[in-house]
């Protein structure tokens, strides 16, 4: 029997549990103290609990996992995961992203200077050691978007439209150290989704994002299995995916990429080596007609994946986050029939009444989110507007 250990599980790393057990497998896992008090128990898995909150403990939770047993196969399931799976994928010689793509993945900085010697179309950017440094810079090119290095969710990505917000901003962010400044890009925002062996592309998905008005950018809706019908648009777009993951020398594994489609052409924002959240493994199943986390297995396990991957979509799924002004939430309606429709398949939220709703600056600050699976691009857009239409949530 093949063994699989697992880096962080939580809410949405369920289903590669549920894949597993599915393959026979057994499977130990490294869960946050927070998730360690709700983990399943159902299904055979060992844990091994990780109380600290910085990303080094991750590393101290697979040591002991490592101790306990050797597993055939080692997958790392968000970002704080991701360095500690590779570290153990890399001392055991397991199938894995590499050390390399691992540590570039985590580190936006690292990413656009080693990237511009290899070619990757991207915005001009600034390294500052703090934001006050890159003053003049953003001056001489507004508008900029300013990130940190290695956050996830859009936390901390802000625009900069003029020369009036800049001393504001850096007064607010002058304590965060050391920032990247970049020339904004303004178009419209995607991600491709890749399954890797060895270099090789095996799968790949185009997902057309919204996101809400600058300057925070947070993703507000994911359509799956996007074609871009211009054929100079698609080769730009496997130009810069390509050229990406030789940049990286990404291995084998899970890729997760965004990018906007500038005036220039596609132009790269991050590159991450890991399940992409907001449900998209789930929705990218759904659409492909085939249990992605169950192909990420295989490839961490060295196993085929022969007859597994549909290239072309069967169903047309979308992830979308309804949204409200800051507030005490009053009223929530609809849910029902929200679900009446065919294509929806859930709606599921995190806040309930009397809960308060901050302003939308990352992810994190979301409400929840609703999954659509629809037999054709026409129906999803109408099963959007249903949910749209009913789902109504009052705020005072």
């Amino acid at each position: 029997m093949k063994e699989l250990l697992i880096v962080g599980v939580g809410v949405m790393g369920r289903p590669y549990l549920d894949a597993a057990a599915r393959l026979g497998l057994k499977v130990s896992a490294v869960e946050s103290a927070a998730a360690y008090d709700n983990r399943p128990t159902d299904l055979g898995v060992t844990y091994h609990r990780v109380d600290g909150e910085a990303e080094e403990s991750w590393n101290q939770g697979v040591a002991e996992a490592l101790a306990a047993s050797v597993p055939d196969g080692v997958l790392a399931f968000a970002e704080p995961h991701v360095l500690a799976g590779a570290l153990a994928q890399d001392r055991l010689g397991l199938p894995g992203p590499s050390l390399h793509a691992a540590v570039i993945s985590r580190n936006k900085a690292l990413q656009r200077t080693g990237f511009s010697a290899h070619g990757v179309p991207q915005p001009e950017f600034f390294l500052a050691s703090d934001v006050g440094r890159a003053r003049e810079w953003m001056l001489d090119r507004l508008p900029v978007v300013v990130k940190p290095l290695s956050e996830s969710g859009s936390s901390g990505v802000e625009l900069v439209l003029d020369a009036a917000a800049v001393p504001e901003l850096i007064a607010r962010r002058s304590a965060e150290g050391t920032v990247l400044v970049e020339q904004a890009v303004l178009g419209p925002e995607f991600s491709w989704e890749a399954l890797v062996r060895d270099g090789e592309v095996l799968f790949e998905n185009f997902t057309a994002k919204e996101t809400t008005p600058p300057p925070y950018f947070v993703e507000l809706c994911h359509r799956i299995g996007h074609r871009f019908e211009d054929g100079e648009t698609a080769d730009q777009v496997n130009a810069l995916t390509r050229g990406v993951l030789g940049a990286i020398g990404m291995r084998t594994g899970l890729v997760h990429l965004e990018f906007r489609l500038g005036p220039d052409g596609p132009a790269l924002m991050e590159i991450a080596v890991r399940t992409p959240g907001d449900y998209l493994g789930e929705a990218v199943g759904l659409t492909y007609g085939f249990d992605l986390y169950e192909a990420v297995i295989r490839l961490a396990l060295g196993l085929p994946l022969d007859g597994l991957l549909n290239a072309d979509p069967v169903r047309y799924a979308a992830t979308w986050f309804p949204t409200v002004e800051p507030g005490r939430i009053s009223r929530i309606e609809g849910v029902e029939e929200a679900l009446a429709h065919p294509a929806v398949v859930r709606v599921r939220l995190r806040k309930q009444v009397g809960d308060v709703v901050g302003p939308l600056t990352s992810s994190s600050a979301r409400l929840g989110h609703v999954l659509v699976d629809a037999a054709s691009p026409e129906e999803r857009e109408e099963a959007l507007e249903h949910v749209r239409k009913h789902l109504r949530v009052s705020v005072d």
